[in-house]
């Protein structure tokens, strides 16, 4: 089925692995033109070269989302470059969890800054073109953990902001053609999630919860994506969609 993004233009924080990069191939496999937009410019750029070698389209960008002036800047030369940008997937994110008696005030701004000001930054950079052109498809990625997790509140307080920009984004925009929506993925099996030290608890917890007898895979994740990104979406705004398997907690 065509999901009608041919040809458009769409932006990706964060994109250069994991979450970010399942959806920017899956962007791209569609027929959008994407933009890799990553603080890592090797391998945003490594993933840009990937997909073109495979026939489709793609540049790299390297930002940090927290710097306001440096967001406006990288926006103004991709809509220089390419008239507009129809897509935007708020990908950029990280964790570093703590409990709160031990939580350093690094860590608190840190999550908040990259994962709920990164996202205020880079899509108040987007709307004006998103709304010049009468058309828009926002996507912030949230997280289950949004609903309460132990040992994670500047994580759960982050991506529960997120939800909530959404939604009151989704009210204001919604008259110009633009539609705000989020993902919560459950727990995905990156190489990020691999990596942790707690990997082997967090697995077996995200198992014993899950109904679906299994965990979540990078595609369950882009699918979601494709779908809020696309034609068929239009009359969807404003809501969260979870994809973590019916876990609650």
């Amino acid at each position: 089925m065509d999901i009608g993004i041919a040809n458009h233009i769409a932006v990706v924080t964060g994109g250069s692995r994991g979450l970010g990069a399942s959806m920017v191939r899956a962007l791209a496999a569609e027929g959008a033109v994407v933009v890799v937009w990553d603080m890592d410019l090797d391998s945003a750029g490594a993933l840009a070269a990937e997909i073109r070698s495979d026939g489709g389209r793609a540049e790299a960008v390297a930002c940090d989302v927290r710097r306001r002036v440096a967001v406006e800047e990288t926006v103004s030369g991709i809509v220089s470059r390419h008239g507009r940008i129809d897509i935007l997937v708020n990908c950029a994110g990280l964790s570093r969890d703590q409990p709160i008696a031990e939580m350093t005030d690094e860590n608190w701004h840190l999550v908040i800054d990259v994962c709920l000001n990164g996202t205020f930054y880079v899509t108040r950079s987007v709307v004006p073109t998103m709304v010049a052109h009468g058309y828009g498809r926002i996507i912030n990625i949230s997280s289950r953990a949004q609903f309460g997790d132990v040992n994670k509140c500047n994580y759960v307080a982050a991506k529960a902001g997120i939800t909530g920009l959404t939604r009151a984004l989704a009210l204001e925009l919604g008259k110009a053609g633009i539609t705000v929506n989020a993902i919560a993925p459950g727990f995905v099996e990156t190489d990020r999630a691999r990596s942790l030290p707690t990997y082997a608890h967090l697995r077996k917890r995200a198992l014993d919860l899950t109904s679906t007898a299994r965990l979540g895979e990078l595609g369950d994740i882009a699918s979601a994506c494709l779908y809020l990104a696309s034609q068929q979406s239009g009359y969807v705004t404003g809501e969260l969609l979870t994809v973590a398997g019916g876990r609650w907690r």
